[in-house]
């Protein structure tokens, strides 16, 4: 695919403000809505996103499903308070 630079501008949703991405940028992520993308912030202004990978489950069928729930939910929670922690 070529490099292609698509400008858009930035909106107020509700109290916060927000982009929209064309329909050919979803498409090359292959994401859908509901699904998470992942922004990773350089230091030299850049800021790069992609879809967050699906996790993989091998191996949890036996663990409960309320347990893996509870975790889903904390590691969203504390998403970037455990990121800072790889770096310590």
């Amino acid at each position: 695919m070529a490099v292609k630079e698509v400008e858009r501008k930035i909106t107020k949703i509700g109290n916060s403000l927000g982009v929209t991405f064309p329909q050919e940028v979803l498409e090359h992520l292959k994401v859908k809505q509901g699904e998470s993308v992942v922004f990773r912030i350089g230091q030299n202004g850049e800021v790069i996103f992609k879809k967050r990978p699906a996790v993989n489950v091998e191996g949890f069928e036996d663990i409960d499903e309320d347990f893996l729930e509870g975790m889903k939910e904390m590691f969203s929670q504390y998403d970037n308070t455990l990121r800072n922690l790889v770096d310590r």
